[in-house]
């Protein structure tokens, strides 16, 4: 077998697992409500502000996606042993974490098509006029942003023993990077920490740029420039107090980096863990 037959055989047992259904149907709830509520009551409905609703509010709810649909997919084969039978069918220990990553990817990808989807209609149906190249950079900020909580998800579980590790990281992780980075707290931790305790001295764009390093919700904010104009135009006005290591092509980079480095590190750990 190859990493597409892992994939393959993965997918048929994804599929049934009801909890993706519900968060990726969440996501496509989310949708319609961004859409509905963009042009509900208002004389001159803006596709613009009906789009960074979906993409910005909904990212939350992707990084459930991503997490839930994949934190499973090799610890839980682990625990049970299933693991050891396609290990000897035979397919390689990358196979096996890459063909996970494929099938989870696929699934998140699938719940984020039809969310984008049922948005295009919507915005056709209900709006004056659709910018169809926004759209396209808004969907495709959105995959990459999404893969790497699929990345990290599949990362945490090849390098995880049993479900309650995985369960124990991937909750962590989310909690870290996600719900206390969007309150602002990992931004205060690291200015007492590098500042106060160890006395540093780092600007707010260094601690800025540490913080996107840490958090891939941060750094798809700050990619978000990339794909709304509004946003872009007040960003070059304050091109020259903007570092480049700010700027939205360095966080695309930094999620890049999200999306490879976990799984390789996954791979890594897991072609040395012993299977019992």
């Amino acid at each position: 077998m190859s990493t597409l037959a892992v994939a393959k055989k993965d997918f048929l047992d994804v599929r049934r697992a009801k909890i993706v259904w519900f968060v990726s149907s969440l996501y496509v709830l989310i949708a319609v409500l961004m859409f509905y509520f963009g042009q509900n009551n208002t004389e001159n409905p803006e596709f613009y502000y009906a789009l960074t609703g979906l993409t910005g509010n909904g990212a939350m709810i992707l990084t459930l996606v991503a997490l839930v649909t994949a934190y499973l997919a090799i610890a839980g084969e682990r625990e049970s042993g299933s693991i050891k039978y396609m290990l000897s069918i035979p397919n390689s220990r990358r196979d096996v974490v890459l063909g996970k990553f494929l099938t989870r990817s696929a699934v998140v990808v699938g719940s984020i098509l039809v969310g984008f989807g049922i948005g295009a209609v919507l915005g056709v149906l209900w709006y004056p006029s659709v910018d169809v190249e926004m759209f396209l950079g808004a969907l495709a900020l959105t995959i990459l942003f999404t893969l790497t909580y699929v990345s990290v998800a599949i990362g945490i579980s090849a390098a995880t023993a049993s479900r309650s590790r995985a369960m124990g990281g991937t909750i962590g992780f989310f909690f870290v990077t996600t719900v206390l980075a969007l309150f602002r707290m990992v931004s205060f931790a690291l200015d007492w920490v590098l500042n106060d305790l160890l006395g540093l001295e780092l600007s707010q764009n260094a601690l800025t740029f540490i913080e996107a390093l840490m958090s891939p919700i941060m750094a798809f904010s700050g990619a978000i420039e990339l794909v709304f104009p509004d946003q872009a135009a007040q960003a070059a006005q304050s091109a020259a107090e903007t570092p480049w290591y700010l700027e939205g092509e360095t966080m695309v980079v930094i999620l890049l980096a999200w999306l490879i480095v976990p799984l390789v590190l996954g791979i890594w750990r897991f072609e040395r863990a012993d299977l019992g």
